[in-house]
């Protein structure tokens, strides 16, 4: 259940727990739900019409209820709930009005999700004292979390994700805040260490945290928190060594402190962490061996360590969880060989172990994992001559194998694979591409880049009907490429997002109507530098409306550039240097909204270059004997 249908359901419990009105709606909190909709400035969605100075709050007010006595107890956004599609979309812009802080026997608030709530939040909703649920996240308040906050001591969840609140937290309030179960304070802007009073926090099962710029270390308190189930301190800015404390976590089952600037060895004491199913470190500076104590980790589903400098074997106990369905240990230090105790992991799903320094052999045992379904092992120095045959025997949908060593001609067991991605670049490949790579009708991303390819491409590419992303780039590929800009698709799957074929021995020219080819009108990016291609730029590029990066370095291509190019609103790099193009550079194509790097320098161009928003540096236009204007000298009067 997420957390806004969650609320939906205490909405109604709160709603229909509350005994019959007898009562009419007090004065005083009348008169503060009065102050707060003169407040809100825009409500598009209807949200405060029913409430009216001449009807009663409690009766007539939609998002409010009362108890007996005629005091609101709950304040929420109406119009809430759609009987037919669910939870409803609002909006409402304004500031939130301190005399919300009069509710005394307010016990529920929820105001999130307005999206356009400004302004900071009242010091005065400390006043609140029976207030339990606290709700003000997806909107944009402003300011500190107010140190009343303190005062709230039955506060069971409170929620500020998702606004721009700064400063730090203040540490007394955490003294107080022994009844909070769920704390989410993500997506902000706060600042400053975590208080080390965090460990106070006795109830709480939720703490999220992420994405703001807290700093300083994890307090060692941490490991008080007997009941934490989730949390996520990642996209900070958090320093230090993770504390042995955190063994004491016995009932967490996710932890999330990627992406911070962690220290030191992961403690041995993880072994205690017993219902951790989730576990991501990554993206720190966290160096050392991982424990052998891992291993006892019985309920552990996904293991994320990569982006670290973790170093030495990895343990042999790692093959003890049996639960693990990922792990991704890709760019730290690890050596030695990849332990054969992998391969019980039955429920293994994905294998990362790239860019390390891990030694052949890889054992064959892992032909074992027959639920694997991703295998990542480049750039480690595995020297492996060959593809393993046993990898044939994996019903795998990616297979990354880059600067691995590998050599000879493409494996023919390929061919009736069902890898939809497959990357064995940056290896000493030789041969042609073999006519069978057409049966390969799952693949979606190909990279044979850097090999040592010598074939034109097959007729039978035309097969690959779900190609996206294709990257030759760096290989002795020759013949005509328009068969590649022409192979089939199976609509709307199919169609190219990047053609990289650069550095290969290539003739043109490129078709006139590659603009307009069915495999290609999402095209992002294409790069086909150094080739021999000739012929003339094709107008139809200008249709390619996703068309981000355009690169055609030293290819022999003469004539005009054509204006249609600059059709191509979204295009970011236009790289067309080393050519023979001649005649004047088009105005609206110096002129496109994204562009950020042009070079058109030693081609055959002349008169005045256009004038443009865009910062390019003089070397884009040097080696055009006829261009003129700024950044080049001006031109001469005549």
């Amino acid at each position: 259940m997420d957390i806004y249908t969650f609320r939906i359901v205490l909405i109604f419990l709160c709603l229909f727990s509350q005994t019959s009105i007898s009562e009419s709606c007090n004065a005083i909190d009348k008169e503060a739900l009065l102050d707060f909709k003169q407040r809100i400035t825009y409500d598009p969605s209807n949200l405060l019409t029913t409430w009216t100075p001449s009807s009663d709050c409690c009766k007539s007010w939609k998002g409010i209820s009362c108890d007996s006595t005629g005091r609101v107890v709950n304040l929420s956004r109406s119009g809430l709930i759609d009987n037919f599609d669910g939870p409803l979309d609002t909006l409402m812009s304004g500031t939130l009005s301190p005399f919300l802080g009069n509710l005394s026997s307010l016990q529920l608030l929820d105001l999130s999700n307005l999206k356009e709530l400004k302004g900071q939040i009242p010091p005065e909703f400390g006043k609140l004292l029976r207030l339990k649920h606290l709700f003000l996240d997806t909107n944009k308040l402003t300011g500190s979390i107010p140190a009343t906050f303190r005062s709230l001591s039955r506060l069971e969840k409170l929620y500020l994700n998702a606004n721009s609140l700064s400063g730090i937290i203040p540490s007394d309030i955490f003294k107080s805040f022994t009844s909070v179960l769920e704390l989410g304070l993500s997506g902000n802007k706060l600042s400053g260490p975590i208080p080390s009073t965090i460990g106070m926090l006795s109830l709480v099962s939720t703490l999220d945290f992420h994405e703001n710029n807290f700093s300083g270390r994890i307090p060692e308190t941490f490991g008080n928190l007997k009941n934490l189930r989730y949390v996520d301190l990642s996209g900070n800015q958090i320093t230090g060594s993770i504390p042995n404390s955190i063994g004491g976590l016995s009932q967490i089952q996710v932890l999330y402190l990627n992406q911070n600037k962690l220290t030191g060895r992961i403690p041995s004491s993880i072994s205690g962490l017993k219902s951790l199913q989730f576990c991501r470190i990554s993206d720190n500076k966290l160096t050392g061996d991982i424990p052998a104590t891992i291993g006892q980790l019985p309920k552990i589903q996904r293991l994320i360590f990569e982006n670290n400098k973790l170093s030495g074997k990895l343990p042999a106990t790692i093959g003890h969880l049996t639960t693990l369905t990922d792990i991704y240990f890709s760019n730290n230090r690890f050596t030695g060989h990849i332990p054969s105790s992998l391969a019980n992991l039955q429920n293994l799903q994905a294998l990362d172990l790239s860019r390390n320094r891990f030694a052949s052999p890889i054992p064959p045992q892992l032909q074992d994992l027959i639920n694997l379904q991703t295998l990542d092992i480049s750039f480690n120095p595995l020297a492996l001559v060959s593809l393993p045959l046993w990898l044939s025997k994996l019903n795998l949908f990616q297979l990354r194998m880059a600067s691995t060593g590998i050599k000879g001609q493409l494996p023919r067991w390929l061919a009736s694979s069902s890898i939809s991605t497959l990357d064995l670049s940056s290896n000493s490949l030789t041969g042609k591409l073999p006519t069978w790579i057409g049966n390969m009708t799952n693949l979606s991303f190909l990279n044979l880049s850097n090999n040592a390819f010598h074939s034109s491409i097959p007729a039978a590419f035309k097969n690959l009907s779900l190609l996206n992303n294709l990257d030759l780039h760096s290989n002795k590929f020759s013949g005509n490429l328009n068969l590649i800009f022409a192979k089939n698709n199976q609509a709307p799957r199919g169609v190219y997002d990047s053609i990289d074929l650069s550095n290969n021995m290539f003739t043109g020219p490129i078709d006139e109507n590659i603009g307009e080819e069915v495999a290609m009108p999402y095209l992002a990016s294409l790069i086909l530098s150094n080739n021999s291609l000739g012929g003339s730029l094709p107008k139809s590029l200008g249709k390619l409306s996703e068309l981000q990066v355009l690169k055609l370095v030293n290819t022999g291509i003469t004539g005009a550039i054509p204006q249609e190019i600059g059709n191509a609103k979204r295009l970011t790099t236009i790289l067309l240097s080393k050519n023979k193009l001649s005649g004047s550079i088009p105005e609206n194509i110096l002129n496109l909204e994204y562009l950020q790097e042009f070079d058109v320098s030693q081609n055959r161009l002349s008169g005045m270059i256009p004038k443009h928003k865009a910062n390019i540096p003089v070397s884009a236009f040097l080696g055009n004997v006829g261009l003129c204007g700024a950044p080049l000298p001006p031109c001469k009067q005549s």
